[in-house]
């Protein structure tokens, strides 16, 4: 049987940008998710981590995740979560808000010049 007929999740390919939290290390590190899905995800960079290690992952629009390594290789490794998550909610775009930096939000409706007016 091959890797994928033990799969049992779909799984979205996708590139984003995540901090790590690794259990014993101080601070976070970025991360790059390559793809999700509700049981876990591939990524990619960040520090050394080992099999077996309890981790936590900020996941786009879903927030910190609780998980472990699963697997190992090069620079690349699995992370099987502790409960599931909806990994289209992690695909919605960012909603802006408050404390969202300008260049992310929409941009601002086309307003003519002869219609601007002096302030």
């Amino acid at each position: 049987m091959s890797d994928n007929e033990h799969r049992q999740l779909a799984r979205d390919s996708l590139f984003v940008m995540a901090e790590l939290r690794v259990d014993g290390v101080d601070g976070e590190q970025r991360i790059r998710v390559r793809n999700l899905s509700s049981g876990g995800l591939m990524a990619e960079g960040g520090g050394h981590v080992l099999r077996g290690q309890l981790v936590w992952v900020k996941v786009r629009n879903i927030g910190w995740v609780e998980g472990s390594v699963a697997w190992v290789q090069d620079n690349r490794f699995g992370i099987a979560f502790r409960e599931e998550i909806d990994p289209k909610v992690a695909r919605a775009p960012v909603v802006a808000g408050e404390g969202t930096p300008r260049f992310v939000k929409p941009a601002l409706s086309y307003v003519p010049l002869g219609e601007l007016r002096k302030i």
